[in-house]
């Protein structure tokens, strides 16, 4: 096998490191495991981090693709959330997003496990909340 091949294997993390976070106890459901809809909820967020930096302000969660589950998420897990722009409208943008972790009790400091992704539709917001035309598009 070349180093190729084991890159190929073993991908990593696509876009931009947008969130960082540790699973903790509070966020765990009531059978102690942490849930998909935390882990949702910090997907959501990660996308409306990156699509407020591309907009130049207030966004919305339009939609969402479906997303499956490939491992848990355990307590003391590091969590990382990468976002990537796959395109934009006049007032939309859409965005993979990744999560990955550190399980933690992991001895390899760079073994990241990936979790899910999902697209995220976002939309541009004025301060009055309706839907405004994304900057440079106008």
């Amino acid at each position: 096998m070349t180093e190729l091949d084991d890159l190929e294997d073993n991908p990593g993390p696509e876009g931009q490191l947008t969130l960082k976070l540790v699973a903790t106890p509070q966020d765990t459901n009531l059978h102690g495991d942490i849930s998909a809809g935390w882990v949702v909820s910090q997907m959501e967020l990660a996308a409306e981090l990156a699509a407020a930096r591309l907009a130049h302000g207030r966004t919305a969660t339009v939609a969402t693709s479906g997303m499956d589950f490939l491992c848990p998420v355990r307590i003391g897990s590091l969590v990382q959330i990468h976002t990537e722009l796959l395109e934009t409208g006049n007032s939309s943008m859409r965005l993979n997003v990744e999560v990955w972790i550190l399980p933690p009790n992991e001895k390899d400091p760079n073994a990241l496990y990936k979790v899910t992704e999902a697209s995220f539709v976002m939309v541009a917001l004025d301060e009055k909340g309706r839907i405004r035309t994304l900057p440079g598009q106008g």
